[in-house]
This record gives C-alpha cells, structure tokens and sequence, in this order.
C-alpha cells in the first residue's frame, strides 16, 4: 500500500536520527577542562548583578541591544528594590588570549541573609567564587558569612574590589579588611568598577587560571545535583541541574532517588540567559530539563537525577541541608472565595523557594487561612508581595512570631508556632525561645550606641573583633524574638546607615515567657494574642489595645477592651457608647421624670451589654498587627 504521508515519515525518520539515543557515544561538546562553575556572592548592594551584567558584555553572550541594567534581575520586584532575591544561572563563552574557548558557568545569588539558603545551594554546583566588596564600605557582615560558606564549601575564592570609581573609595585599606577578617591575601584583590567597566576585562583571565575546571567522568553513569526549579504555567516544572558524572541526553529515561519517579527528557540546554535547548549535556556542565512534570510535589530541591536503567544507576548525591523556618505568620485572602487560589499560589511559591513552608489553620476572627513558615523578615515581605502581584491575591498578615519549645510537667518537649497552640500554663515547667548569635558590623564611633541597643534587648555580649583600624564586628546572643520587627531599622538609624548584621540560630535557651491573651468585651480573640517576655508584655498588650480603641466603632454599649496574663487583666481601654440625650424633651418639671428617663436607659444599656455582640472591623485587625515599633 503506497504511504499517504511521505513527507510527514520523512520529517519522523530525521527526528529519529536527529534524537541522541543513550547508547551512542556522541563526541564531547565541551572538553571538560576547559569549564568553569563559579559564582558571585556578597552582601547586599555590593554590585552583583551589575558585575554579572559586565561578564555578559565581555564575553557577547548579550547582543548590545538586548542589554539592560541587573539583566538577571528579571523580577520585577527585584528590579524594584534593587536586590536579587533568586539566584539565576547564566552559561557564557569565552575566548582566551591563548586562543582556547572556555564555558563560564556564572550563578548570580542574593546578598541579603534571609536568602542565605540561595547562596548555599548555588556553591554547591560551583568550584569558584568571586567574593565582591565594595570599595567604600568595606567588610559587612554578610561579607564574611559568605566566605565562610565558600570556604566550608572548600571552593577557590577570588576577592573583587567594586565601585573604586567612587570618590570615597578606599581601595587599599579595604583589602587590608579582607586579609584581616577572611584570611584572603591583599595583593590578589582585583579592582574593578562594574558600572563603568574599569579594569573588568582582567576578571575573565583570573577566573581561568584561579578557579579550578571541574571533575567528573563524562562516560560515566549518570549523576546530576538540582539546585533549584521553577513552574511555568505552560512547560511544567523546569529543573535547573549540574551534571556531576556522565551525560544526559534528550529522549532518556531518567530516575530521582529522592522522589522514587522516573520520566522521559523532553528538552535539555543552558541557560544563555534564556533557553537554549541542546541535544545533551555532559559532567562539569550546568543546565536545564524539562520531562513534562505537573505536580510539584514530583520534584525535591537538593535530589539526583540519574539512569532509570538499574545498571546505569549512580548512588545519590547527599544534597543539601533543608532549611528550617524560623518566623511565622499567618496569610488569610480578605475574600475567602479566594481560599483556594491562595492555596494554589503557595504551592507554586514552595516550588521556586524550597525554604517557604505553609500549612491550613483556622481563625475565629479571619477564617480560613495558611500558617506560613520564613527564614527571616524580609523573606515574609517578598513571599506576601509576590502573592498579592503575582497572583493578584489581597492578604490579612497577622503579627510575626518565631518557634518556641515548651517542656511540660510530663517532660515531653514540643514546639509551638503560634500562641493558639499553646497548653495549659499549669502544665508548662519550661519556656524556652530561639537564640542567635548575633554579628554586627559597625564604624567604630558607634559602637557605644550599639551596645546600648543590644543591652536593651537583652542582648548578651560575646566579643569584639576589629578589621583595619576604624571597622569593628561585636558579636551578642541575643533572643531571635527580639530582632524580628525593628531592630534591623533601629540599627540603621544607631549607626547613621553603616552598619549591617547577620545572625545564626544556635539553639534555645529558657526565658520567663508569657501568652497575652487580647479580650474584647470579654471574648478572647486569637488573632491578636501574642507571647512575649513578661518585662514587655503590659507595654505591648497596651499599645494593640489602644489602636483597636481607635479601630473599633462605638456601639449603643461599652466595650470593654482587655488585655490578660493567664486570668489577671495588666491593661485595659474602654470604648465609650454611643448616647442619647434622653432627657432633651423634658422641659423643667419634677427631677423624678429626667431620673425615670435616665434609669430606664440604664436598664437597657445593661441589657444590650448582656446580650449585644461587639463586630470587629478588618481594618482593626490589620491596624492591631500591623509590624512597627510595636
């Protein structure tokens, strides 16, 4: 029988040979000496994605037209604020004076320390990094926290001085912080200004001969770290991989050790920075896949892909430490029809940022809603105006609060997340709150004014180290509780703007902690309940109940607004009822009539107080939670 179809067999017979098969040896893209992985870390606003911006331009990966500023920035929220909050992977190319055409693996990350778990999984498929200090302010703390990490990571670090275009630059003194506080030697700092370009063209050549090519056997079996994944709405969740040992092609059959599920490669490439679909990629490389996976939950941060065929199956990679969220709060949609939405774009958030956490709870006061879990502040300001942007979701937050441990009479030991979860008090033998140690790095004129700070805060002093002759790092345990809301601003404002910090939770530790419970005409409102410790609780329970005195309409009664440790009240404000003169259309007469008047008004203002319900307006809540000073 003649085929109806001969071109159409035609175009399939070419796919077919056009289709790497998994036992062909295909001849290598890319001599694996000639890659380089390497990443740039440094504190927040130090210039990052304006150096990654140079290397794009240096090495034509961008034609000049599709140039723009923080081009790896491509969240409009990063743009916005001027911060990377992803970290982005980029494969650039370039040509070397001895006339060899090396791969730059280039990974952008976050500076700031919410994002610290970015960092960590961005090293993990590097060997280099270019550790960025700004010329003009010198070592800050996240400076060091990120060398540290490199350095545990045990990758060739590269210090890079940014911004010395600037007149108040300060070049060599700076490298003298560097030496002093990371242990890097002064003299291979390079100088350079991202902004204009000065002396960038001497980066690519240290990268070269500093960083070390990776290893790995690409006629190995299969065995490919994913650091990180996105959802597209049309492709299904899009993995971002390095490739440890062997090659991985389009069309094979692949396994996840952690999730137990194996699926078909549908497309495989680098990013450059967008797509580029490549028919393989092989060990040392960094890329993409797609295999057509709907479900987010099919795909685990830190797991290895590798050969569904047994034989060809490598032992998984050990990943990365999961990160555990350390502040709390409560996301509920102002609309409750939007219940379901709000579900579906936190599942999609989980899937980008593996370190967000969430779980359904129920609120008298606002309905249904999730129970989120952040590594940090500015963690949970992102994660709520990626929701109401991206999504298009209006949210009610409640107050931040961290994870607490309780040991009960019985001595079992459990955490709490929220103060509804918390037992009888008669039951509790220990409280015990989240510690950090806590780095601050400071000019050293102020160090006077940090120290009260921290003091006030009961902050317990550990040490003091100086870098160069006028910065200086204290370093304080302090309870994470009380760095939550303000203290980042406070700090700012002691130091005029220099200082920056950085913490790590090293535990707990026990403390005379207390649940404030927020009554309102005698009912308890869990939404407003918060722990503290007993020193600040009667100061906190006061200002909330002040602002829902504002917040709250009169009603024909008064309302009685309370604020109680256990079943002694520690502050109370009264909302005045609304009155009428009754008494307006007595004109003279016996006094028996206005006090008849008057006590038949009295009886009835009792009665609506009895059986009368006190409504409690959103905006009160929102006002009563709303993060400041408070």
């Amino acid at each position: 029988m003649q085929d109806a179809f001969p071109q159409r067999r035609q175009v399939q017979r070419s796919l077919a040979e056009y289709r790497p098969h998994p036992g062909v040896d295909f001849p290598t893209l890319t001599d694996i000496s000639l890659i380089r992985n390497f990443s740039i870390i440094a504190h927040v606003d130090h210039g990052k994605s304006t150096l990654a911006d140079r290397l794009l331009e240096l090495t034509q990966t961008v034609e000049r037209r599709n140039m723009k500023a923080q081009l790896l920035d491509d969240m409009e929220l990063e743009r916005e604020r001027g911060i990377t909050i992803k970290a982005r992977a980029v494969a650039m190319r370039h040509t070397a004076a001895d006339g060899k055409t090396y791969l730059f693996n280039l990974i952008d990350t976050p500076g700031h320390v919410d994002f610290n778990y970015e960092v960590m999984k961005a090293l993990q498929a590097c060997e280099g990094a270019l550790l960025l200090v700004d010329a003009s302010q010198g070592v800050e703390a996240q400076t060091v926290v990120n060398a540290l990490l490199a350095e545990q990571a045990k990758l060739a670090v590269i210090p890079v001085l940014n911004k010395i275009d600037l007149p108040h630059a300060r070049p060599d003194e700076v490298a003298t912080e560097i030496e002093d506080a990371i242990c890097l030697a002064a003299e291979d700092a390079i100088a350079v200004s991202a902004k204009t370009g000065l002396h960038c063209e001497l980066l690519p050549a240290a990268i070269i001969a500093q960083i070390p090519p990776p290893t790995g056997d690409p006629k190995g079996n299969l065995q490919a770290l994913i650091f990180d994944a996105e959802y597209n709405d049309y492709r299904g969740v899009v993995i971002f991989m390095r490739v440890k040992e062997g090659r991985i092609c389009k069309g094979d059959r692949i396994f996840m050790t952690g999730t137990k599920t194996e699926w078909d490669v549908l497309e495989i490439g680098r990013m450059t920075p967008a797509m580029k679909a490549e028919p393989s990629l092989q060990a040392g490389e960094v890329g993409y896949l797609i295999a057509n996976i709907k479900r987010l939950q099919d795909v685990s941060i830190g797991d290895t892909v590798t050969h569904m065929d047994v034989n060809k199956r490598a032992k998984p990679l050990p990943g990365f430490r999961q990160p555990k969220p350390m502040v709390f709060c409560g996301f509920y949609p102002t609309n409750t029809g939007d219940y379901d939405n709000l579900r579906k774009a936190l599942e999609k958030l989980q899937l980008n940022d593996s370190s967000f956490s969430f779980e359904p709870e129920t609120s008298d006061a606002l309905g249904f809603g999730f129970r989120c879990g952040f590594l940090g502040l500015l963690h949970m300001e992102i994660i709520q105006q990626r929701l109401e942007r991206e999504e298009d979701i209006d949210l009610v937050q409640t107050a931040p609060n961290v994870t607490y441990q309780i040991q009960q009479s019985s001595g079992e030991v459990s955490e709490i997340h929220s103060p509804s979860e918390m037992p009888d008090p008669s039951q509790i033998e220990e409280f015990r709150e989240p510690m950090v140690d806590l780095r601050i790095v400071i000019s050293t004129d102020s160090i006077g004014a940090i120290m009260k700070l921290c003091t006030d805060r009961r902050g317990v002093y550990v040490k003091t180290e100086y870098y160069g002759s006028n910065r200086v790092m204290i370093t304080f345990d302090m309870p994470f509780s009380e760095i939550i809301f303000d203290f980042h601003d406070r700090l700012k404002s002691a130091t005029r703007g220099y200082g920056t910090m950085d913490y790590e939770v090293n535990g707990f530790a026990a403390a005379e902690l207390v649940k404030v419970r927020m009554m309102v005409s005698d009912e308890e409102v869990d939404a407003l309940s918060f722990i503290c410790h007993r020193n600040v609780a009667e100061t906190r329970g006061r200002k909330i109940l002040q602002k829902l005195r504002k917040e709250i309409p009169r009603h024909l009664f008064e309302v009685a607004l309370q604020a109680a440790i256990g079943g002694k009240i520690i502050a109370r404000e009264n909302i005045r009822a609304l009155s009428k003169n009754v008494t307006a259309k007595c004109y003279g007469g016996d006094i028996t009539r206005k006090r008849k008047l008057l006590d038949k008004q009295k009886a009835g203002k009792k009665k609506m107080r009895q059986f009368g319900r006190v409504e409690i307006p959103q905006e009160a809540f929102i006002a009563a939670l709303k993060m400041d000073d408070n």
